[in-house]
């Protein structure tokens, strides 16, 4: 599988950029970063724009993270110890306390092993977080968050804690690469096969829910064209696909031992695959083990309803609720035409008109609320706890790694437009700029730790910010009796909403 790498250019390159993104800088920073501040400002005008996007678009792999913040995620249980070692120890946890005769010390022991895996989970969050903070890739994390909820898990069921930490890296090496690179790598995470119940999907035993939902919801969408006999079929050539949480190996039929793959977690059991031949999407595939599920993974990656699915999500996205049929189109031609290459599909989208005539009016989910308010208010300063920030996110519906269903998170305005979320905002807004958010606050406090009031009426604001807002929020702005006053109605102004 090929990575995250730089690959050749496809025709639509030889389209220059638009000459409106040097007078919409800050707005092109709100769409394409979690979130316009200094640092990134300064970036970008030492780059020049189109350098700039070219650089997000094309990340370095070897690009740093500020040393603050890869100190705190070197500290880390998940950044220490493999998926491997933290299942091994886990399911030695889970068991030990299991086997626990006395009742209340067996519940005692079942807490603890319930609190390893939340901290292994609020581990995998705040890594998450403070990446889409302070990562000079920014497109790439916010392509990362987009491809962790088109291929959305749920950490609460059985023991997902301990994996949506490699999961979501997993997803991060391939978020602006092939797409088929990205149908790989989650059709053979534990994560998602422990999800969509494909590890119980076998002969004799069929389980069509991994099945349906790689169709309806990863790839050709629920008008894709396929049948019900579709997803028995395409459930059948998935058996075997599964899961091995133990150091065994299962004692394979005579003949079908060179059938079985482990890698990691990750096991195709051939006992368990049905070889009959199978008809998927009027094609007709032979029995034939693991290859049968690589051939499948090439069919619905380069359908053309694949293309059009998977254009029409990034453009509502990027652009707006209701994308042209247009610009999906032209996504769709350059996803067909480049392999699946996501950046070159979104090379396409930035390029077009109606990205440019977009920019400022994309409502913002609760997390780029969030991390945007955070990256305004204090640049390249790392926070030092990120509870508050998840917290809030579990306040307004939308708790990472938390969707409770396969669809991931909705991507429209009216999904998260209600007076409560609004209510809610105007609280985060509050703690944020009074400076009493908590996050710098750790549980050991540090001689260093400062006051954390944030100067948002700055350069940045006066040079860029102001010209984008409208009278009543520069009148309201105007009327702030105290600086942090000010900060609030700037972080909660409707202008602030929107990217």
């Amino acid at each position: 599988m090929a990575g995250c790498t730089n690959s050749p250019a496809h025709g639509n390159t030889s389209i220059p950029w638009p000459k409106e993104f040097h007078s919409d800088q800050i707005q092109l920073l709100n769409r394409v970063t979690w979130g316009a501040n200094t640092n990134a400002m300064h970036q970008l005008k030492d780059e020049g724009v189109e350098h700039y996007l070219d650089m997000q678009l094309q990340p370095d792999p070897k690009a740093p993270l500020p040393d603050a913040v890869q100190t705190q995620l070197n500290a880390m249980q998940i950044s220490r110890e493999s998926l491997e070692q933290l299942i091994t120890e886990c399911e030695l946890q889970r068991k030990s306390a299991d086997s626990i005769a006395n009742d209340d010390e067996k519940k005692a022991a079942q807490q603890s092993y319930q609190q390893h895996l939340n901290q292994l989970a609020k581990e995998a969050a705040t890594r998450s977080l403070l990446r889409d903070l302070y990562s000079p890739q920014q497109l790439q994390e916010q392509m990362t968050w987009f491809w962790m909820n088109h291929f959305s898990v749920l950490q609460a069921k059985n023991n997902l804690r301990t994996m949506v930490g490699d999961y979501e890296d997993k997803i991060r090496a391939h978020s602006l690469g092939r797409f088929r690179d990205l149908l790989e790598v989650t059709s053979r995470h534990p994560a998602m096969l422990i999800y969509l119940d494909n590890e119980q999907n076998a002969l004799g035993h069929i389980n069509e829910n991994y099945a349906r939902e790689l169709m309806e919801l990863h790839t050709l969408g629920v008008e894709g064209g396929y049948s019900q006999r579709d997803v028995q079929e395409l459930a059948r050539i998935l058996t075997g696909l599964g899961v091995n949480l133990t150091n065994n190996k299962p004692g394979v039929k005579k003949g079908l031992q060179d059938q079985y793959v482990r890698d990691g977690l990750f096991e195709f059991n051939p006992n368990r695959h049905d070889y009959g031949d199978k008809v998927f999407l009027g094609r007709q595939v032979h029995g034939r083990g693991l290859a049968e599920i690589n051939e499948v993974l090439d069919i619905l990656a380069h359908h053309s309803a694949t293309a059009h699915f998977i254009s029409r999500k990034l453009a509502m996205y990027f652009v707006g609720d209701t994308p042209s049929n247009a610009l999906i189109e032209r996504m769709a031609q350059t996803f067909l035409s480049s392999d699946g290459q996501i950046n070159e599909v979104l090379r396409t989208l930035f390029k077009s008109p109606e990205f440019s005539a977009s920019l400022g009016h994309k409502f913002k989910d609760p997390i780029h609320y969030v991390v945007s308010a955070v990256r305004l208010a204090y640049d390249d300063k790392t926070i030092l706890n990120a509870g508050p920030m998840i917290n809030w996110l579990n306040r307004m519906g939308e708790q990472i790694y938390g969707h409770q269903t396969p669809d991931g998170y909705p991507l429209t305005q009216t999904a998260w437009a209600s007076s409560g979320q609004m209510a809610t905002r105007f609280e985060i807004a509050k703690a944020i700029g009074s400076g009493n958010a908590g996050l710098f606050r750790t549980d050991s406090p540090q001689i260093n730790e400062r006051a954390a009031f944030p100067q948002l009426a700055n350069a940045l604001y006066y040079q860029s910010w102001q010209a984008t807002l409208g009278a009543s929020t520069i009148a309201a702005l105007d009327q702030a009796v105290s600086p942090q006053e000010w900060n609030i109605y700037l972080l909660a102004s409707p202008e602030f909403m929107h990217r």
